[in-house]
């Protein structure tokens, strides 16, 4: 016997189907990002790290010439990247185990301890004050987060070190270099005002705001763009600026402005920055794709994200977003690395692993999906 099965089951059993598929989709917007963060976490662990030594390496495959282990800056794009981690994954520990490998690249020679360039039992190297401020800014978001007396010491030890880098050659500012002191760059001063004023609010030490903003008109009024974004570096010997523009100096005074409009409560710091990031979109990402290294993006998303909190406009974040997307789909090979042509190096690969956490981050908690575009 036949038996005709109710038009309306039919109906229902068909929309639960739909919302199963809507539901997945989502799903899998919703955790894009975190995805690829964890790939490329593992990929970065499988090429660049040598578990025996402790330590990782500055390119895949390093030359029999060339130092086995990285130099400073490729280990504090991986400190900021592991951070942004573990404000995703609460239960992991990876910002204490890259401290510990920080600490071995720890010079105390004068005028003030500071960071060597390279691992200190293996020679060392120079000093440069970016640096040593970019271990202190990831260590004072740190403390932000946990509190841990250890990281603000930190920002505090970096702090002291980075002013011994200021003097009133060219009217102010900081150097890049300790030892070489032939430039004054927005790269060591930009950084130089987010860990005064991170520090600022730490502490409400009327002594960093004051060098904050010392720091924060010399950079506006010598390296600031007609268009808004930043010079290099001014020369000492013949105060011949470099105008090379890249996103990472848009980024450090971007951020400067919000933490500036936080700790005086001056809107004009919100406009400041509000204005900065209008300027920065279009020249850096308004063809899709990244025009300089990963890791310098990287330090302009930090603003995008902060500027978020105050300007609830994404335009900013899925401008970027677009290049992240593209770099994603075009730039990833065999490795589960980011980059086509060698050697591959760890500073862009800490680079795109740091904007891969925070999009991670903005997925979860500001609805910015993959499938959103």
């Amino acid at each position: 016997m036949h038996i005709r099965k109710p038009a309306g089951l039919t109906v229902v059993v068909f929309f639960l189907v739909m919302n199963l598929t809507v539901a997945q989709k989502q799903q899998q917007a919703n955790d894009y990002y975190y995805k690829q963060m964890k790939q490329l976490q593992a990929a970065i662990q499988k090429n660049f790290y040598d578990s025996t030594a402790g330590y990782y390496k500055e390119e895949v495959s390093p030359k029999p010439n060339e130092n086995p282990y990285s130099y400073l800056w490729p280990i504090c794009a991986m400190y900021q990247a592991v951070h942004e981690i573990e404000k995703l994954d609460k239960k992991t520990d990876l910002v204490h185990p890259m401290l510990r490998i920080i600490r071995d690249y720890y010079d105390p020679a004068p005028p003030a301890p500071g960071y060597a360039s390279y691992i200190m039992k293996l020679k060392g190297g120079d000093r440069f004050y970016d640096d040593n401020q970019w271990i202190g800014i990831t260590s004072m978001d740190a403390y932000s987060h946990n509190k841990e007396q250890q990281h603000l010491n930190i920002g505090k030890e970096i702090y002291t070190y980075m002013m011994t880098g200021f003097d009133t050659v060219l009217t102010g500012g900081l150097y890049w270099q300790e030892n070489k002191k032939v430039s004054k760059n927005t790269c060591s001063n930009g950084p130089g005002i987010i860990l005064a004023l991170q520090l600022y609010q730490a502490t409400k030490k009327k002594t960093y705001l004051d060098t904050a903003l010392l720091l924060y008109n010399w950079v506006n009024k010598t390296l600031k763009t007609p268009s808004g974004l930043y010079y290099d570096n001014m020369s000492v010997k013949d105060q011949k600026i470099t105008k090379w523009t890249f996103s990472y100096n848009t980024g450090t005074m971007l951020q400067s402005n919000l933490y500036l409009y936080e700790c005086t409560g001056n809107k004009k710091y919100l406009q400041e920055a509000t204005a900065i990031a209008d300027s920065s979109l279009s020249y850096f990402y308004g063809n899709g794709k990244f025009r300089d290294d990963y890791w310098f993006n990287a330090v302009l998303l930090r603003g995008y994200q902060h500027l978020l909190k105050y300007n609830k406009d994404t335009k900013y974040i899925k401008g970027f977003q677009q290049c992240v997307d593209h770099a994603i789909a075009n730039n990833k090979n065999e490795l589960g690395l980011f980059g086509k042509d060698h050697p591959l190096h760890l500073v862009p690969q800490g680079g795109m692993l740091e904007m891969l956490a925070r999009f991670a981050w903005l997925e979860k908690y500001a609805g910015i999906n993959h499938l959103s575009n």
